[in-house]
């Protein structure tokens, strides 16, 4: 199921959006946030479709996509999880998953502006497969439950400032990572059951020019061994959103500009939809 939310910011309405049109969610789900995105509510969407019970939602074509999910109780993100991304940065490949978090309301939709911060000047664009957790994952026992707490899967952008990152950070990333939108998510979230996250094409393009185009085949760790290795270290709790790592092509690697006022970011990952993403300036 393609699961979204469409409205204003602030007025989305749950929605479900199918090959034969996009429905009201809202007879099942008051919003689509940590309490309702568990294993009962999908079903619960999934017999009203069956009933043929839902309303299709007026004007859904002209309305904004907002973030799929209303708020994230956590941003967790994988760093240099591709290879060739970690020694364009001028890193060997990590032993073991490099966490750090963004703020929860850097979340932002797929096509809303997002602004450059104040003062910076090496604004970095990031696809990356973004994973939403449904049902509490702590201690799992091996990569192989971790399935089973996943909702789905999203396409995200993790825009990146790297001097806030990297120069004046103090050591931690997060700095340059969680200024206002610089978490995307969307067009809409993908439940589990229809997604293989082994083998997705990833890409982005900046003013319409190529610059990454790689696989999640390319992982170093995981979607599964992420989930699990977390889950030793802290609680995922449902609407937590992980964010597993962006391949080479960003700008840190000296081979294209930073972003500008006015610049438009896109990326796309399969079967998950297409970001666009004008930057403006703080």
């Amino acid at each position: 199921m393609k699961l979204a939310r469409l409205g204003t910011p602030g007025n989305e309405v749950p929605a479900l959006i199918t090959d034969q049109g996009t429905f009201d969610l809202r007879t099942v789900v008051p919003d689509l946030d940590g309490e309702h995105l568990g294993a009962g509510t999908l079903q619960a969407i999934r017999e009203a479709v069956a009933a043929g019970t839902l309303p299709e939602l007026p004007g859904a074509a002209d309305l904004r996509i907002g973030s799929p999910i209303s708020r994230a109780g956590s941003i967790l993100c994988i760093g240099q999880n591709y290879a060739a991304h970690a020694a364009e940065s001028g890193a060997e490949p990590p032993e073991v998953p490099i966490l750090f978090f963004k703020a929860a309301n850097t979340l932002t939709g797929p096509f809303d502006p997002v602004d450059i911060p104040r003062a910076s000047a090496k604004t970095d664009w990031e696809v990356e497969l973004g994973v939403v957790i449904g049902t509490r994952a702590l201690y799992l026992d091996s990569p192989e439950q971790a399935r089973a707490h996943i909702a789905g899967f999203v396409t995200s952008d993790d825009l990146s400032e790297r001097d806030f990152q990297l120069a004046v950070s103090g050591g931690q990333w997060s700095k340059g990572k969680s200024a206002p939108g610089f978490s995307p998510l969307g067009p809409y979230l993908v439940t589990a059951d229809e997604v293989d996250p082994k083998n997705l094409r990833l890409r982005s393009w900046v003013n319409g020019e190529p610059r990454q185009d790689s696989s999640t085949a390319d992982m170093i760790f995981d979607v599964d061994y992420i989930v699990w290795h977390l889950s030793q270290y802290l609680a995922l709790d449902p609407g937590d959103v992980i964010l597993t790592g962006t391949p080479e092509g960003v700008a840190l690697s000296g081979r294209f500009p930073y972003l500008s006022s006015g610049d438009v970011v896109e990326v796309e990952i399969e079967g998950l939809g297409r970001q666009r993403t004008v930057m403006g300036q703080a």
